[in-house]
This record gives C-alpha cells, structure tokens and sequence, in this order.
C-alpha cells in the first residue's frame, strides 16, 4: 500500500504561484501511475493532472498551460507546479495514486473508485 502527504498549499493573490509536493512512501509498485485531483465546496472532486509509469501526462482544460506535473528519481515525490493561479482554482487539492490502471485514464473517465491510495489534501486560496 502506498502512502501519499501532501504539502506546499497556502493563499496567494491572483496571478500568483506555488508549488506543491507530494511525499509517496510503502510498497511502490514498478507501474503505478499518479496524479493530482481537487475538491471545491459543494463540488465534485475533479482530476487536474495525471503522470501515467510510462511518462505520459495529461491535465484538466482548466490548468492546461498553466500546470504541471512532475516526480523526481527515484518516484518518492510528486509535484505540482501551479502558475498564473486565479480564484477558480480555490480548492482542497489531493494527489492520488493507482496501481491498476493508468492515471490519464482515471481522470479521463472519472472513475474516482479505480484510485488505490489518497494523501489527506492541502488547501489551496486564490484570491483577487
């Protein structure tokens, strides 16, 4: 089972940015792919960014162009690099990974039941 901390979320203005990092420890399998999801108030969780074991990734059409996502050697953090942030992106943010299936495909259907382990969440403010 692999466990997943988050870190590095916070309030920024508008246009700002900040990192945020995702501590992955336990039995990490060699094909797991991983990700980043968010939760609004009164919204469902999306997905926002999904880096599959082979190096493919893909990300909401919100954060496109805007985020993105990256893990060191030897795959024991996750990042997310979040830029030109605005209020809309106000949220818990959560990453997430899968043992099974492949991340991209995950976020792509919304099949939040296909995730193996989740990290707590870390808030992320934007304000204007």
């Amino acid at each position: 089972q692999v466990q997943l901390m988050e870190s590095g979320g916070g309030s920024v203005q508008s246009g700002g940015s900040l990192r945020l990092s995702c501590a992955v420890s336990g039995y990490i399998y060699s094909n797991y792919s991983v990700g980043w999801f968010r939760q609004a108030p009164g919204k469902r969780r999306e997905g926002v960014a999904a880096l599959d074991s082979d190096g493919t990734t893909n990300y909401a059409d919100s954060v496109k162009g805007r985020f993105t996502i990256s893990q060191d050697n030897p795959k024991n953090t996750l990042y997310l690099q979040m830029n030109s942030l605005k209020p809309a992106d106000t949220a818990m943010y959560y990453c997430a990974a899968v043992n099974s299936a492949r991340m991209t495909t995950v976020q792509a259907l919304g099949v939040m039941a296909r995730v193996d382990s989740w990290g707590p969440g870390t808030q992320v403010t934007v304000s204007s």
